[in-house]
């Protein structure tokens, strides 16, 4: 443990090259060491190799904390060489064991709507009719998820069947009914509605909710 926190006194204070900033007898009385101890173990100064490491040691700690702790050795491995660093997926792996970082799993899936029992006043009246005769005749609409470094966020979109385009969408953190009604409100304001409008989608409970029906 001493020898870890000599080594770590001379990084920050000894090996900045004229650029010292914390004082080297502040920082000892501070970690409780002798000066003494530090002096007798500096005349024995780490090797260039010693300091490599513990250099290289933090650059995956600060690649491994920008990916929210998910990246593992090979990830890392990969974005060490774009920075530069000859280093091999192996010593990554060993690298990150000393200083105690692991990849965080994340399951590949998750909900994105439950399924509510179909109300005897739902029906479904498209019956498998995908191919609509004119455009705003049939929407179709759903939300899936999309992973990223912050973590899951959900996509609600509406597709018109008639051109098979998307027309409104929109990106929000929670599952809340509201996302479901800003699209719908979105893809109104960019389309004219003049005939009946048929909003297909699937039995989530945000689509058989009271306020997503009356919206829709």
């Amino acid at each position: 443990m001493t020898e870890a926190i000599y080594l770590e006194v001379y990084r920050k204070c000894e090996a900045s090259k004229g650029k010292r900033r914390v004082s080297v007898s502040g920082m000892l009385r501070h970690l409780g060491v002798s000066r003494s101890g530090y002096n007798s173990w500096l005349k024995r100064k780490p090797s260039k190799q010693q300091l490599r490491k513990e250099s290289v040691q933090d650059k995956i700690r600060e690649i491994h904390a920008k990916s929210h702790n998910i990246y593992g050795a090979p990830k890392i491995t990969k974005e060490l060489h774009k920075a530069g660093e000859v280093i091999s997926e192996r010593t990554v792996g060993k690298y990150m064991k000393e200083i105690g970082l692991k990849a965080r799993y994340i399951k590949p899936y998750t909900v994105a709507t439950r399924n509510s029992n179909f109300s005897s006043s739902l029906e479904n009246i498209l019956q498998q009719q995908f191919n609509p005769e004119s455009p705003n005749a049939v929407w179709c609409t759903d939300i899936t998820y999309i992973w990223t470094v912050d973590g899951f966020v959900y996509l609600t979109s509406i597709m018109d069947l008639y051109s098979r385009k998307i027309i409104a969408w929109t990106l929000s953190k929670t599952l809340e009914v509201s996302c479901v009604l800003d699209t719908i409100n979105k893809a109104k304001a960019t389309r004219r509605l003049i005939n009946p409008l048929v909003i297909h989608s699937d039995r989530g409970s945000q689509y058989v909710s009271k306020e997503y029906r009356k919206a829709a």
